[in-house]
């Protein structure tokens, strides 16, 4: 396998932390292929998962669920090509892959790589600090401490190349 081969997996979730690991990737890594992944969850999932933190019971099976997971769909689909396209503009060879979460994000990331064979994972990070981060774990940290191949995790305060990061 030569360098031109090698495959970066970008996950992206539309935020600017998102956006500045794509520009990080392409600027390590431009020529080389990239799939940028948007991680999304159905309706259903998104309401069990907000319940049990409350304690209160879900409600499954409604009418809407469908309907509803439709357009979340389609809203990750535009998500993500906004993602390929910022990619591309960055030197890199993009395409698109959508996710369906049906655990954690962090662990339907990991199975895409593994999926797809990628030779590296990049995310950004949420910039979480204090409280608020000791609270919630973030998908980064999640994926570099569970991923089985190179991981590269652009702070939020990254800026630019040669930036010191504080």
């Amino acid at each position: 396998m030569t360098a031109t081969d090698d495959l970066i997996m970008i996950a992206y979730d539309g935020s600017d932390n998102a956006d500045r690991a794509i520009d990080w990737a392409g600027r390590i890594w431009a020529g080389r292929g990239a799939v940028v992944v948007t991680a999304w969850e159905t309706a259903l999932h998104q309401t069990a998962r907000m319940s049990s933190m409350s304690g209160m019971q879900p409600v499954f099976g409604t009418a809407l669920d469908s309907e509803t997971d439709q357009l979340l769909r389609i809203e990750a689909g535009t998500l993500n090509d906004r993602g390929v396209e910022r990619a591309a503009s960055c030197g890199l060879r993009s395409r698109g892959h959508l996710v369906e979460v049906t655990g954690t994000v962090w662990g339907a990331l990991i199975d895409v790589a593994d999926e797809i064979d990628a030779d590296v994972l990049v995310t950004g990070t949420r910039g979480a600090t204090g409280l608020r981060a000791l609270m919630r774990s973030s998908v980064a940290e999640q994926v570099l401490k569970h991923c089985s191949r190179p991981v590269l995790v652009v702070p939020a305060r990254c800026t630019g190349p040669g930036t010191p990061v504080t």
